[in-house]
This record gives C-alpha cells, structure tokens and sequence, in this order.
C-alpha cells in the first residue's frame, strides 16, 4: 500500500459539507457543543448533564449538584407569643377540675342570668333616685346661670331613665366584671391567674378615675368654655336631654380612655410587645392620641380634646414604663 495524500471525502449532504469547508479543527469543535446546541445527548434515551465552561480552553465538564442547604431543626423553632398564648403548654395549664361542654354552657346562662339581674335592680334603684342624680349632673354649670328647659312632652321623664340607665350599669359593674372572671378564670394558666387580680383591679380603678376626671376636670372646662364664648351675645338656655347626652358621652368615653395602660400591660405580658416597641412609637401616639380625643369628645372645640389628649399621652407613657418594670423584674427573677 503507497503512502500518499489521504483521500478526499466527498460532502453528499449540507451537514457534511460545512464540516468538510471547516477542517479538522471545526469538526472537533462542532462536535464537542453539539449536545449543548441541541439540549440533549447524542445517545437517544439519556439526558446529558448541564455543562459548563472551563477556563484555558479545556473541555466543557458538566456541572456538580449542590448539597441542598441543611434544614433547620424543629425543636430550634420556638412558636410566637401568640402561639405560646393559643397554645400553652401543658406544664402550665391547672389540673383542679374538667367540664363538658354543657356545664359550661350552663354555668354561662347562670352567670348572665345573675349579672343581668344585678343591673335591673341597680337601674331601678338609680331610677328611684333619678331627681338627684340629675340636679348632681347639673351641678359643673349651674353657679354660671345656665337654665335647662324641658322641649317636648315627657323629655325629662326619658332623660331620667337615660341617666338611671348609665348609673345603673356603673353600680352593676363590679358584679358584671366578677361573673365574667369567675366564668373565665377555670380555663387560665398559672402565670395568668397570677395577673389576672391586678389587671381587673387596675382596670376598674382607672375607669373610676377617668369617670372622676372627666366630671372634675374636662366636663367643667368644657361647659365654662362654651358659656364664656357666647356670654353677652346670646341667653344660655340649654335642652335637657341634649345636655346629659353631652356630659354621659364625655364620662364614659374618658373612663374608656384611661384603659389605654392595661391594653398596654396585657399586650406586654403576652409578650407580642415590648417596651421598647411602645416608647419607639412615640410620635404615633400624640397623633393618636389626637384623633381619638376628637372622636370620643361630643364637642369640637380644640380646648376640650387638649384636655382629654394630654392624658392620654401620659397614660400611655405611664403604662410603657410599668412593662418596662415588668420586664426587668422578669429578667430578674430567671437570672
């Protein structure tokens, strides 16, 4: 056999001449990105692996999976306060007694029964007395010459039993509040028995307080304020009922106001917020505080939401300061 010039191929097909007019150097190269070009390998049946290039020109190696990243475990994972509140654990939860569901719902209609009886006879007792709450009432305007007219039939006689109503409720509420603590206390924790006393003690005080701030205090300035601004232009002759609607209104909304600390210790005690988060929100809390003086008070005069804002804003930082307390004694007590 003679050595001499190798044979040429002749192209028969487009594939083979492209390969044929690139040389040797073509022919490698084409066939070594064929399998990226068409997304697959040259053997029917198997998915090649995704490759990747390689610096200095070697040859393209295909990529190595990553090791998914490790999981965390599910004991690391600690529930939220609000799971913890759900949820308490078991450790936590009294053993006295068990229930079923239709003792409960019995002890429910007995506790309702009780506490509803405790109004009406509270109501109908204010009603008997119904004269003196109302010239007590009017006790903030009458040194100023302010009269009260009655403007239709039986308006004062709806009135009475309007302020009868309100006094009723507030002397009927001590037993409201412990038939409905007796009722939820069996289903409470430990740690929230504990806190429980103080809050509703709390909480009824500062109602009172708000009730005797808004009579001693807001009521007055309010009233004297609307009195000097009309003084000499017109007679003040005032509606009765449209009156008490104004001093009622402005009593509770005060005395649910001045709530604002124990929604702040409940909120701490959960653990959903801490005192930390309440004073950093500071700037909220006047605009707040703002807004909601002028939708609880009846009038829209700015001296009046002044006065019921301005404690507001104290209350608040009063009640983030105690969960600031809290929190250290906690800290304290599990060091």
């Amino acid at each position: 056999m003679r050595l001499g010039r190798p044979a040429t191929v002749r192209a028969s097909g487009p594939r083979e001449r492209a390969l044929a007019s690139c040389g040797t150097a073509g022919i490698v190269r084409r066939l070594r990105w064929a399998p990226l070009r068409r997304g697959g390998s040259r053997r029917a049946g198997r998915v090649a692996a995704p490759m990747r290039a390689v610096d200095g020109g070697e040859r393209p190696q295909p990529d190595t999976p990553r090791a998914p990243p490790p999981m965390a475990s599910q004991s690391a994972d600690e529930p939220s306060p609000i799971e913890k509140f759900l949820n308490p654990s078991k450790d936590d939860l009294p053993d006295d007694f068990q229930m079923p569901v239709w003792d409960h719902l019995e002890e429910l209609r007995e506790r309702v029964l009780v506490a509803t009886i405790a109004c009406g006879v509270a109501v109908l007792t204010c009603f008997v007395f119904s004269k003196d709450l109302v010239v007590f009432l009017e006790a903030p305007v009458a040194a100023q010459g302010v009269r009260f007219l009655q403007l239709s039939p039986g308006e004062f006689f709806f009135t009475t039993f309007k302020v009868a109503g309100y006094a009723g409720l507030l002397a009927a509420a001590p037993t409201v509040i412990y038939e409905i603590v007796a009722y939820v206390i069996p289903g409470l924790t430990r740690s929230e028995r504990k806190t429980l006393a103080p809050i509703v003690f709390g909480s009824s005080i500062l109602f009172y307080v708000g009730l005797l701030f808004s009579y001693e205090i807001l009521t007055p300035a309010a009233l004297t304020f609307f009195v000097s601004y009309s003084s000499g232009a017109v007679e003040s002759l005032w509606s009765i009922d449209q009156y008490f609607q104004f001093v009622l209104v402005l009593m509770l909304s005060t005395g649910l106001a001045f709530q604002v600390p124990v929604i702040q210790i409940l909120l701490g005690q959960t653990g959903i917020v801490t005192s930390q988060m309440m004073f950093a929100q500071w700037r909220y809390v006047v605009v707040g505080a703002t807004i909601a003086a002028a939708v609880l008070t009846p009038s829209t005069d700015p001296f009046t939401q002044t006065l019921l804002a301005a404690p507001l804003i104290a209350l608040y930082m009063g009640g983030a300061a105690v969960v600031k307390a809290l929190e250290t004694s906690k800290q304290t007590q599990e060091a």
